[in-house]
């Protein structure tokens, strides 16, 4: 049962490749595809590139040309709800498009031919992916990480929100946060892939789940904190919660 592995950026999949066996590297649609072994696994990686566009045609193509069975998605995201810190993690048990809106043909936020606005992970891939989780925060405790001030790592699940933004502005997050939980969608964290990687899967009827690193606060800081933060910290809780993952087995 292959499994792919999806990121936006190189630096959030830093040393997974070096780990496969039997790697090789094929190219379609413009982007790199790595399949393997990890530990005993039959893996792809595939880099998406940033946007929800790219992310759902790098879906498209793992599922119809890698005839994957399941896929995870793991990077970085801008914590929404005020109890989400920097270093934090945030498993997706939903996604939902934060910049979609079709008024008055359907309610806002929802995907015109959805019945709602929320695409729903995996729950069996889910639930692993948050046990990996929380080991690779055990263990991020005693890193001594100076990014994340002393702050000691969560593990968060639940909603996230995707768009083609960059948020920058704490303005814009707070508004974002505040009008989706005013609607019943209280969303965790925001970023730029997972809603159209969901959406795609709930089209071919594959199991998704998803994981982010909270780099920064979706405010007037994120563009500061955002590439530090990538290169030093989120590729090391990437690789650490990948490999928990596949050695367990899922």
């Amino acid at each position: 049962m292959p499994l792919a592995i999806v990121s936006a950026l190189p630096e959030e999949q830093h040393g997974l490749q070096a780990l496969l066996h039997d790697a090789r590297t094929e190219r379609h649609a413009g982007r790199d595809f790595t399949r393997g072994q990890l530990h005993g696994q039959d893996v792809v990686l595939a880099l998406s590139g940033i946007g929800k566009v790219a992310a759902a045609t790098t879906t498209a193509v793992l599922i119809e040309r890698f005839a994957i069975q399941r896929l995870l998605f793991t990077g970085v995201a801008g914590g929404l709800a005020p109890q989400v810190r920097v270093g934090d993690v945030v498993v997706a048990r939903q996604f939902v498009q934060h910049d979609m809106d079709v008024r008055p043909i359907v309610p806002r936020w929802q995907v015109p031919g959805y019945a709602q606005p929320c695409f729903a992970c995996d729950t069996a891939l889910t639930g692993a992916l948050q046990q990996a989780a929380q080991q690779c925060v055990q263990a991020a405790q005693g890193w001594q990480l100076a990014l994340l001030g002393g702050h000691a790592p969560q593990v968060h699940s639940g909603l996230i929100a995707s768009g083609d933004q960059f948020i920058v502005a704490a303005s814009t997050s707070q508004r974002i946060h505040s009008e989706l939980h005013a609607a019943g969608y209280p969303a965790l964290a925001v970023e730029m892939e997972g809603a159209a990687i969901a959406q795609t899967c709930a089209d071919y009827g594959l199991p998704f789940a998803a994981v982010r690193t909270i780099s920064d606060r979706a405010d007037d800081n994120a563009h500061v904190d955002f590439p530090a933060f990538v290169q030093s910290i989120a590729s090391r809780y990437a690789l650490e919660i990948v490999q928990a993952l596949v050695r367990d087995g899922i």
